[in-house]
């Protein structure tokens, strides 16, 4: 064999050398064929996710605007009614004012208190309006939660801030997730919890993540409004079961179904409670905010 190798050395190089060389090269060709193919590949999912979306923002933004016309005429409705019932108590004032002062001054105390929450409605109405017209212009950035601090806290909401950690580069579409979450949060313990409500927000930054935690003290506030002290109505206003389904219930709701689609969207995972005889409590967290600024991995090649 080793006679026959030595003998046709010459016609083996000439035969087979040509013949290595071409496969070289449609190999290199084939390689460069499937690296251009895995690179459109990748691009073609980072641009199907980024319509995905898009596509699920907008109808979450169309789901907000119907929102807040519900919201709108369910309040509008509540404060003509409640005007009425001023008209009429007003009336019934000047009737009984001669005849029975102390009647007359418990009708007008009670006339006072429903001006009141009309006041509050209509505020949350203007606050909605405003929040409507926002929509409209260019999309709010994180730093634009200052502007949306300062319009819940002209509604009526007392509004806390702090942030720890240093702050990350985001997208533009978790930015805006993140300011829509913040945006129902504020809005439904207003809505819920009634002027005097402070909120506590904050931002914890990670290297790669962020946490929000929004908590309020709707309970108290209600209890403060009804000049009863917190701390007494706290140990009279829940028991022991409510503690249990605070930990136990699934909170549901359009609202909170909103919020977790934007989370879910980032890779967040968004948790609400109530807090027996304090108010609510809402924490999202997005462990890896960077990872949604580059394009999706695709799974290796010979994976199911």
């Amino acid at each position: 064999m080793d006679e026959w190798i030595s003998a046709n050395a010459m016609f083996l190089v000439l035969v087979l050398g040509p013949s290595a060389v071409l496969l070289l090269l449609l190999t290199v060709v084939l390689l460069v064929a499937w690296l251009r193919a895995r690179s459109h590949a990748r691009r073609t999912a980072f641009d199907r996710t980024a319509a995905e979306r898009e596509r699920i923002d907008l109808e979450l933004s169309l789901a907000e605007q119907t929102g807040r016309l519900r919201v709108i005429r369910e309040l509008h409705e509540l404060s003509v009614h409640a005007i009425s019932t001023v008209i009429s108590r007003a009336d019934g004032i000047r009737y009984t004012a001669e005849r029975d002062p102390a009647a007359a001054a418990r009708a007008a105390e009670a006339m006072a208190e429903t001006a009141r929450a009309t006041q509050a409605d209509l505020r949350r109405v203007m606050s909605v309006v405003r929040e409507g017209e926002a929509s409209v212009e260019p999309h709010p950035q994180l730093r634009s939660t200052r502007e949306l601090f300062s319009v819940m806290r002209d509604s009526g909401l007392d509004v806390v801030f702090e942030e720890h950690g240093k702050p990350i580069d985001l997208m533009q579409g978790v930015e805006l997730a993140i300011y829509r979450i913040l945006q129902e949060a504020l809005a439904n313990a207003l809505t819920y919890g009634g002027v005097g409500t402070q909120a506590r927000v904050s931002f914890t930054w990670s290297a790669d993540g962020l946490q929000i935690k929004v908590e309020d003290d709707g309970a108290r506030a209600a209890a403060r409004r009804e000049g009863v002290d917190p701390n007494d109505a706290k140990q009279r206003a829940y028991t022991l079961d409510d503690d249990l389904r605070a930990l136990t219930d699934e909170v549901t709701g359009q609202g909170i179904r909103e919020m977790r689609s934007r989370a879910e969207l980032y890779g967040g995972i968004l948790t609400a409670s109530p807090v027996p005889g304090v108010g609510f409590s809402l924490a999202v967290v997005f462990p890896s905010l960077r990872s949604t600024m580059t394009a999706p991995r695709l799974p290796s090649p010979g994976s199911a």
